[in-house]
């Protein structure tokens, strides 16, 4: 049986074994959800058996469980390692999906649901992928799988699993779809990611709230100083202020940014996309420069003060604020975080108390077009697609990619099939089922294409 014959005769049961990974709440960022940890892990393991592969199980970390499982064809063929995470984001606001996040409802051609994308969609096409392979004769390597539980809270256990389990992870190549493309007619394989620094910070002004018509013009509000202190970080310019942000960063050559140049991109279908009149960002830069290979920063979240129903006229002891920074290949989080600990400390006025605390990061990632297992990525997309892909870096970030690199020395491929209006993370995410069908193509054709 061929490839598209074999998809066509399964794609229900794909879709709902899909469901019964969906329906599993694996929201990582809850402790109350902790169980449903374990069940989706446990649930990846049946699958992973049931697709084919000859070992699967459930194996223990500090935190989440990880799910490993293997398909060993031969001694003298190459290894392919898929890396995918089962946990999701949180829904809310839940009162903006417009059907259960955790009941997967097919309308308008997509199926609708937590995770639907990210990354439980593209994680089934890649194991369905491996499975239609292997079902028609065309599994050319070794497979190994590990899915983690923690990647949307930054992978704090899995550095740790990979050096303790390295000899079981060896491998000549990893291959993700965790990544999104240009678009449904434009598509292509991301060849870099930017990294990842992550802070909370907590403001305290008086030792207690305070009535602000009593206090108010005398005291500093945390609030007000907090806000203050946020804009300062990025000039008119568009550039961030902190000293030493910028030292690491490699500007783009000029034929990097002709490939960008080539990227079909309708700035004004982008505007109306996502309900802005304008767009901002450092000057110099196009907008597909700006997020993907320059660095950001970013108020994730802000709070403090009195936030309930009807008024309440006080002025509050405390404000918090989540702040990320998107970083690109040879800024190292580590020392950014420091920096930026740093100047925020420095620029804080005496009549507030600052504390910053580092939560998570990561490196970028740059993934050579020349490597034999991109070359035959990119023609397996093209089989599946009809057109051959575009090499484009994405804003996003996968801290885990530059982990593996570092602790197995091995490099990534990353062959994602979303698209940006699936809104990942966001109410309502999706996945058109027939990019679901042709993600799974493409990775049977992988496997039929790569010889190491």
């Amino acid at each position: 049986m061929q490839i598209r014959d074999y998809i066509e005769a399964n794609k229900e049961r794909f879709v709902d074994e899909l469901g019964s990974l969906i329906r599993i709440q694996s929201i990582s960022a809850k402790v109350e959800n902790k169980p449903q940890m374990l069940e989706c892990a446990s649930r990846w393991a049946e699958l992973l058996l049931a697709a084919g592969a000859q070992r699967a199980e459930v194996m223990q970390t500090a935190g989440n469980p990880v799910v490993y499982g293997e398909y060993r064809a031969g001694e003298d063929l190459p290894t392919v390692l898929i890396y995918a995470h089962y946990d999701v984001m949180p829904v809310e606001p839940l009162e903006l999906w417009l059907s259960d996040p955790f009941e997967p409802t097919i309308r308008d051609g997509k199926i609708y649901a937590r995770g639907a994308d990210d990354d439980k969609g593209q994680s089934m096409m890649q194991v369905k992928g491996f499975e239609t392979a292997l079902r028609t004769g065309n599994l050319r390597a070794n497979v190994k799988f590990i899915f983690e539980g923690e990647e949307e809270i930054g992978s704090p256990s899995l550095e740790e699993f990979c050096k303790t389990h390295k000899e079981l992870l060896r491998a000549d190549v990893i291959l993700v779809s965790d990544t999104s493309m240009v678009s449904a007619d434009v598509p292509s394989l991301t060849t870099g990611l930017r990294g990842l620094a992550y802070w909370e910070i907590e403001v305290t002004g008086p030792n207690r709230d305070l009535h602000s018509g009593h206090f108010g013009g005398a005291v500093a509000n945390p609030i007000n100083v907090l806000c203050e202190m946020l804009a300062s970080v990025v000039g008119e310019d568009g550039r961030i202020t902190v000293e030493g942000f910028y030292d690491d960063v490699e500007e783009l050559s000029s034929e990097e940014r002709a490939m960008i140049a080539q990227i079909p991109f309708d700035e004004t279908a982008y505007k109306a996309a996502i309900g802005v009149r304008e767009l901002r960002g450092e000057a110099g830069y196009t907008t597909l420069e700006r997020n993907s290979c320059r660095p950001s920063f970013d108020v994730c979240g802000i709070w403090g003060g009195y936030t309930g129903e009807g008024s309440k006229t006080v002025l509050p002891s405390k404000a918090y604020a989540k702040i990320s920074c998107r970083l690109v290949p040879h800024q190292n989080h580590e020392k950014i975080s420091r920096l930026f600990e740093d100047y925020f400390q420095r620029i804080a006025p005496k009549s507030v108390r600052v504390k910053v605390t580092p939560t998570h990061g990561g490196e970028g990632y740059v993934c050579p077009i020349t490597l034999p297992a991109y070359r035959a990525a990119e023609a397996a997309v093209e089989r599946a697609f009809g057109k051959r892909p575009l090499a484009v870096r994405r804003g996003g970030s996968i801290p885990i990619i530059s982990t593996f690199e570092q602790v197995l020395g091995v490099k990534t491929i990353l062959m994602g099939f979303g698209l940006e209006q699936n809104a990942i993370h966001s109410p309502n995410e999706s996945c058109r089922l027939d990019i679901f069908y042709k993600g799974i193509e493409a990775v049977a054709e992988f496997y039929h294409n790569y010889q190491g």
